[in-house]
């Protein structure tokens, strides 16, 4: 698919590539078709000056723009596996995993050389963080160079003897593609190693899901949703930072497809969006609830996606299948069936096992291994459709019982909630007390949700909770996904030591 990009980028050099939006939410043009197509070139180009060959590792600390997926496009061409340096993996993290793949080069701009420099304590306040990039190899900065920045990549390189665009077929399928960081998992984070193959095939997958359409523009920042979109022949758009003008940017751009993280949806129902079209999610639990308020806010389709850095995507399913499932009172979270080619089975132990062509071939440093384990308790119900139950760590052990909070974490979104956790605090004598922390929604009344709270506690049996909290639950991670840590570290100094 990366090679028919790259076909397709320059059949149209003058049309949009990629958008953002100005304050008033107005479409305004980052880069054409030809400009990515152009600078895909002047990457690859310099990148061969330099000495770098098919199999070389190359760092990446570059935001999601048209400026990374340029830099993708050349490591791509040249065979180069590219290490993806995220800020929220931390830099220990970082260090261990790159000293079994050192890069040939590192490319960052100068917003990622800040946070690994002189910004790093205002970084650290975000959970951001990386080591001294220079530790790690050479360092080329990419894009607009400020003080203090490594060298420039050299964009005039000579272009003699760079291997043409769409030769991707001449390379191994099985060749590493790219490295990505993940705590995903296990509790001990892994590098994710996707191969050309197994890349490709996810990207397909996604092309088949969102089948956009050259004449309506995508609102998504991905490579999953760039990538396939612009393949297609259609406009992506940056989703704007701030919701206020997100909600104007959707309601002047009327987007044929959405894609947002549930933290971002939440913000943006709450800056009044409305939307259009299809509107996808994932990268963090959505609820029916959460997929409701979307078709409500306008969206014809509301889509949750189940996906791992190691398998993207493995299943989907659309609101009223959710809801429907939620409301014949089924427990678990139902994610949708596994999407053509993914194989799905639980293990012994309960845990979900998948496979397929989209999966990773293995982590940095271990044997390949067909299944990805993915740490999640789960069933296939009568359908085949995948049910989580919760994760296998996250289990809470009161009174000699197992509780998995996936289980019934669900019946917690009733009206007015935007997100709900069950955590465990330390009880002594090695038990815990279980604690529903359960955020409002802006403007909700605390003491009628609470009402609304009680039947849906009460049926939850042995795994009643011994506490309900009302606060907001802390975030963690690229994909901003509930931190159970922190939230069960905010209960234990809410409630304070037990009695």
């Amino acid at each position: 698919m990366l090679d028919h990009l790259d076909h397709t980028l320059r059949s149209r050099p003058e049309r949009p590539a990629v958008l953002t939006a100005t304050r008033t939410g107005a479409p305004r043009v980052r880069a054409t078709r030809g400009e990515l197509a152009e600078l895909a070139d002047a990457f690859a180009a310099a990148l061969h000056a330099r000495g770098l060959r098919a199999g070389d590792t190359v760092g990446v600390a570059v935001r999601p723009g048209p400026r990374a997926l340029a830099v993708l496009l050349a490591l791509w061409r040249l065979g180069l596996r590219g290490a993806v340096l995220d800020p929220g993996a931390g830099p220990d993290v970082l260090r261990a995993r790159l000293a079994l793949a050192r890069p040939a080069l590192v490319l960052a701009d100068a917003a990622a050389q800040a946070v690994a420099g002189w910004a790093r304590p205002l970084a650290r306040r975000a959970r951001l963080a990386l080591p001294d990039l220079a530790e790690l190899g050479p360092v080329a900065t990419v894009g607009p160079r400020l003080p203090g920045c490594a060298p420039a990549l050299d964009l005039g390189a000579p272009r003699r003897g760079v291997p043409a665009p769409g030769n991707g077929d001449g390379l191994d399928g099985d060749a590493d593609a790219v490295i990505v960081f993940t705590s995903g998992t296990t509790s001990l984070p892994r590098a994710v190693v996707h191969t050309r193959a197994s890349l490709a095939a996810g990207m397909s997958t996604v092309s088949a899901l969102f089948d956009a359409r050259g004449d309506r523009p995508v609102l998504g920042g991905t490579f999953f949703v760039l990538v396939p979109s612009l393949a297609r022949g259609a406009a992506v758009a940056l989703p704007a930072g701030n919701s206020r003008v997100l909600a104007r940017q959707l309601r002047r751009l009327r987007p044929e497809d959405t894609y947002l993280t549930p933290p971002r949806l939440r913000d943006a129902l709450g800056a009044g969006a409305r939307f259009h079209g299809r509107v996808w999610t994932g990268s963090a639990p959505a609820g029916a609830g959460l997929l409701e308020r979307v078709r409500a806010a306008g969206a014809a389709e509301a889509w949750g996606v189940y996906a791992l850095t190691e398998l993207f995507p493995a299943a989907a399913v659309e609101a009223r299948e959710k809801s429907a499932f939620e409301e014949a009172g089924e427990s678990g979270d139902l994610v949708g069936a596994p999407l053509p080619g993914v194989l799905a089975e639980p293990d012994g132990s309960g845990q979900l096992l998948l496979s397929g062509p989209a999966a990773r071939h293995r982590y940095l440093g271990e044997e390949p291994d067909p299944w990805v384990r993915t740490g999640d308790r789960a069933r296939l119900d009568g359908a085949g459709r995948i049910v989580l139950e919760g994760r296998s760590k996250d289990m809470v052990l009161r009174r000699a019982e197992n509780i998995y909070p996936g289980l019934y974490e669900p019946a917690l979104h009733v009206p007015g909630v935007e997100l709900a956790v069950l955590v465990g605090i330390p009880a002594g004598d090695g038990d815990e007390r279980l604690v529903a922390v359960v955020q409002p929604r802006r403007g909700a009344d605390e003491r009628a949700l609470r009402a609304a709270l009680s039947e849906p506690v009460r049926r939850m049996g042995t795994a009643r909770p011994d506490a309900l909290l009302l606060a907001r639950i802390p975030l963690s991670g690229r994909s901003r996904k509930p931190d159970r840590a922190a939230t069960a570290a905010l209960a234990a100094r809410r409630l304070g030591p037990a009695r």
